[in-house]
């Protein structure tokens, strides 16, 4: 049982502060759930697709938690999670997938592959403390 002061997200208690890459490539919902994430007291790092993520994680392997948009261009955010999944270094890292479309199929098929959760956008605050505990 972690002890969280003030019960609004998981970051900011004592000396760690939690580090999630958010993944989209629409800039207004990359900036909500940055803006979600940063009022639940977590660090956050964006980029605009599944190219950059890996990019950046080969260059700041310190990253707790990756939340990514299902559909983008080039590389789809499952795409992504299969390439952190079967990387020995990125493995251990939770990946939460976000979609605006509710497709059973789809979301099942992310969570067979490794991942942590499933969001439907729009992303609430709410869905934001539930990713809490997944973090590790």
């Amino acid at each position: 049982m972690s002890s969280s002061r003030g019960g609004n997200g998981c970051g900011g208690e004592g000396e760690r502060q939690i580090h999630v890459l958010a993944v989209d490539d629409s800039s207004v919902d990359r900036a909500m759930i940055a803006r979600i994430l940063r009022s639940s007291k977590y660090r956050v790092t964006t980029v605009d697709s599944g190219k950059k993520a890996l990019e950046l994680l080969v260059l700041e392997p310190d990253v707790n938690m990756i939340i990514t948009d299902y559909w983008m261009p080039e590389m789809t955010g499952y795409e992504l999670l299969k390439r952190v999944k079967e990387s020995s270094e990125l493995r251990e890292i939770p990946v939460v997938i976000m979609s605006s479309e509710n497709v059973p199929n789809r979301i099942n098929r992310c969570l067979e592959e490794g991942a942590e959760d499933f969001l439907l956008k729009p992303v609430r605050p709410s869905d934001v403390s539930r990713l809490c505990s997944r973090i590790r």
